[in-house]
């Protein structure tokens, strides 16, 4: 074989293990990527069923509902304009209140009820990611000025029940 037979073999060889390595990477951050939704697009339909993505927004006042087994709880996520019911079992964060933010990521089952496998809680009194806060914004909730730049307090009101 001559020598530029071998350089072109090897440069194939190489070509094809970065193609396959881009692959992989591509298929790993496919699998991995989860979608934000706010509840009025959960409504609405336009989150995946079946797929996890994260449900964001306000846990209603006075929904949590804790299981006898001190794990399970029942709560519903509302932008103002639309309510979902969320389950999870699992031990909620500290910062977990009626009235605060809250971003869980799970699934949607067929009867509209949001399953998470994980829950988080805003990680101080005056901080709300960007895209809850203009999910708020845009559901025309009553939140305070500096709050949509990602800074602020949210004023609560309880939404209205489907």
């Amino acid at each position: 074989m001559k020598s530029r037979h071998k350089r072109i073999a090897w440069i194939a060889l190489g070509l094809a293990i970065i193609g396959i390595a881009v692959g992989l990477v591509l298929k790993a951050f496919q699998s991995n990527l989860v979608f934000f939704f706010t509840p009025t697009q959960v409504a609405a339909k336009e989150a995946p069923q079946g797929k996890p993505f994260r449900i964001g927004g306000l846990v209603t006042v006075g929904s949590v509902i804790r299981g006898k087994d001190g794990l399970t709880v029942k709560f519903e996520v509302t932008d103002t304009a639309k309510t979902i019911p969320v389950f999870y079992t699992g031990i909620l964060p500290d910062l977990f209140k009626e009235g605060k933010g809250v971003v869980a990521q799970g699934k949607l089952d067929p009867d509209g009820v949001f399953h998470a496998t994980e829950v988080l809680a805003k990680h101080d009194e005056n901080y709300m990611p960007p895209e809850a806060a203009e999910a708020l914004k845009q559901a025309g909730s009553p939140i305070e000025g500096k709050m949509f730049a990602g800074q602020g307090s949210v004023v609560t009101q309880p939404a209205e029940k489907k």
